[in-house]
């Protein structure tokens, strides 16, 4: 008679025999749950096509809304038919030119795959219309300037600024300006930009939008009191104001006493200064 299976050996061979059930119901279950997730997907996949078909249905007999309209764009990008969204959208802005967005996304959507005179074209057509639309001006600004074109950029901002200055300032120097100032800060002229910003500040004495951009360059310049002292005067601007995105930016900074508009007190030697936070990339 064969030895019988010692217990140490019968009980190795039970353990390896629940361990092995246990990873098959483990690796059951992962792949039920993939299942699952690709099943989920698919629908959502199938929801959305269903839909953008519908809407496509509604445009081609011509009682879409317009908002059915840009919602079919979004649907069409959704589901990457860039030439489809492209082609839609071309159409939309030619039929509603009064619809200026249309333009601006067409532009946008051009940029975005890589068609930079494309975009600059629609940016063109759409500031003959209207000049100083500053929504397009920024993406023309930004499109001038990954193109190594910052200095042309900044001639027609400049341009554009000297002729609403004459014979009086006129509201759309401040925009203007500040989108200056930002591609300045781009181009790393720093210091040109902090001009521009107090050129402003001065021009428009009730707007604090010029000294919270001054105060802004000054803490990424590493300048935390000229920093602070130009948050204070923005604030300073707005008495009563329930606008709380000023004491947003002091509280990033560690500044306590902004609404009695005083700057704080310098960090003693032993106190790091707060880290500025990055600037964002339209």
């Amino acid at each position: 008679m064969p030895p019988r299976a010692s217990t140490n050996a019968r009980g190795l061979l039970l353990s390896l025999g629940a361990i092995a059930l246990v990873g098959g119901s483990m690796a059951g279950g992962w792949w039920l749950g993939q299942r699952n997730q690709r099943s989920a997907g698919d629908l959502a996949q199938v929801a959305v096509e269903r839909q953008a078909d519908q809407l496509r249905q509604r445009l081609a007999e011509g009682s879409a809304s317009e908002a059915e309209q840009q919602r079919l764009v979004q649907l069409l990008l959704a589901l990457n038919q860039q030439e489809e969204a492209t082609a839609l959208l071309e159409q939309l802005a030619d039929q509603q030119p009064q619809r200026w967005q249309l333009r601006l996304l067409l532009a946008e959507l051009h940029r975005n795959n890589n068609n930079r005179s494309a975009a600059e074209r629609e940016l063109r057509q759409l500031l003959n219309l209207s000049p100083n639309r500053i929504e397009a001006l920024q993406l023309m600004a930004l499109l001038q300037f990954e193109q190594g074109r910052g200095s042309e950029a900044q001639a027609q901002l400049k341009a554009q600024i000297e002729r609403a200055s004459k014979p009086a300032i006129e509201p759309q120097v401040l925009p203007l300006g500040l989108l200056l100032g930002d591609l300045q800060q781009r181009m790393g002229q720093k210091a040109a930009a902090a001009a521009t910003y107090t050129k402003l500040a001065a021009e428009f004495p009730r707007d604090p939008r010029p000294l919270l951009a001054l105060a802004l360059l000054r803490q990424e310049q590493g300048d935390s009191k000229g920093a602070q002292e130009a948050l204070a005067q923005a604030r300073n601007r707005q008495p009563g104001s329930k606008d709380t995105r000023l004491d947003q930016v002091a509280a990033s900074w560690g500044i306590s006493n902004l609404r009695q508009g005083k700057p704080a007190k310098e960090p003693s030697p032993a106190t790091t200064a707060p880290t500025p936070e990055p600037r964002s990339t339209p």
